[in-house]
């Protein structure tokens, strides 16, 4: 391992490799696809890769990227549907060694850990954050399915669960999930603002999944400046925008309403037995209009739970309005026709995304 650093810059240990120039060619097209154009390569016998790239709007940023082939090729023992990617490096004594990730102190260059199938043009990234020091000699795996959804929007995010396994006590995430982003060639800049976003901010999995999720159109939308809507509308930064909110206590608990709304609406439009969903933004209205596949319609509103249970672990929420209206109290409080059903996310008491019903809850 080279331990030569400058300002303390340093991308840690080279590997070399060899049968992986399918993998060079996928990234330096993958940089032209979304937009960019490279300034300089290193060598496809070398991993990781780093790419200089300059983005259409004349930011130049760094890509340093760990690339490992995947493949659908059958696995025995494992399901017939199974996409399988093996982080190997180097010789199988030095596997027990630790293998810490490459990074930029400096935040200028980005790390990417990319699973890449050059013959279905996609890449899956794993969360950097998660995945160092990387467990060289284990494999992961993704399903065809998602290979193919990707293939058809050009990015798709999932959660997937993990969990200690032989080479580890502990679950990477102590959340036990971790949110995976597979992506077509012209999606690999935005994926590498993603990436870059999620180990600036620290972002947790649920966190990453939102922010991923933000970026299905991302490709379309973002401004030739390549900075986000939000940041050219306040004049801020991305980090002084999360700053304002984090520092403001009305401001965080809004957000994270929305970000729950925005689950909900994920999970109503994934469910099977939900055949409309539509979500609404307007003052005095339930948050959501759905409709079921045996015909009920209902009025859905969706509430932050507690993090407090109550003794008996039951989750506890508060069916209120967040403020009453100037000199009545009673405003606060919602009318019995409000709403039908009550859809309470429970991530203040689990750490998870996910929602309880009416018939579940205590208020």
């Amino acid at each position: 391992m080279n331990e030569d650093s400058i300002a303390g810059r340093s991308f840690g240990e080279v590997y070399r490799v060899q049968n992986r120039a399918d993998l060079h060619d996928f990234l330096l097209n993958a940089v032209e696809a979304s937009g960019g154009r490279v300034l300089y390569a290193s060598e496809p016998n070398r991993a990781p890769v780093y790419l200089g790239v300059q983005l259409p709007s004349d930011e130049r940023i760094g890509l340093l990227v760990y690339p490992f082939r995947i493949t659908n090729r059958r696995t025995k023992n494992r399901p017939e549907d199974e996409v399988r990617g093996q982080l190997r490096y180097g010789s199988k004594e030095s596997w027990a060694l630790e293998h810490p990730v490459g990074r930029d102190i400096a935040g200028v260059d980005v790390t990417l850990i990319l699973g890449i199938d050059p013959l279905a043009e996609v890449a899956v990234g794993l969360d950097a954050n998660l995945w160092d020091p990387l467990p060289m000699g284990i494999s992961f795996y993704l399903k065809q399915s998602d290979v193919d959804a990707a293939r058809e929007s050009g990015w798709h995010v999932w959660e997937k669960k993990n969990a200690p396994g032989k080479k580890r006590e502990d679950a990477r995430s102590p959340l036990n999930l971790e949110t995976v982003v597979a992506f077509t060639p012209e999606r690999l800049i935005d994926y590498a603002r993603l990436e870059r976003r999620s180990t600036l901010l620290k972002l947790d999995p649920p966190l990453r999944h939102s922010a991923a999720n933000a970026m299905v159109n991302e490709h379309d939308r973002t401004p030739p400046s390549g900075r986000h809507v939000l940041e050219e509308q306040f004049a801020l930064s991305s980090q002084q925008i999360l700053d304002i909110i984090g520092g403001r206590h009305r401001l965080a608990v809004a957000v994270r309403g929305g970000v729950a709304e925005h689950h909900l609406e994920q999970q109503l439009e994934a469910s099977p037995d939900v055949v409309f969903s539509d979500r609404l933004d307007a003052d005095a209205l339930h948050d959501f209009d759905v409709e079921l596949a045996d015909g009920r319609a209902l009025r859905v509103e969706c509430k932050n739970a507690s993090p407090k249970t109550f003794a008996n672990g039951s989750f506890r929420v508060e069916v209120q309005k967040t403020r009453a209206s100037k000199g009545d109290p009673a405003s606060r409080f919602y009318r019995v026709d409000a709403f039908d059903v009550v859809a309470a996310c429970l991530f203040s008491a689990t750490g998870r995304w996910e929602f309880r019903g009416s018939s579940q809850l205590r208020v």
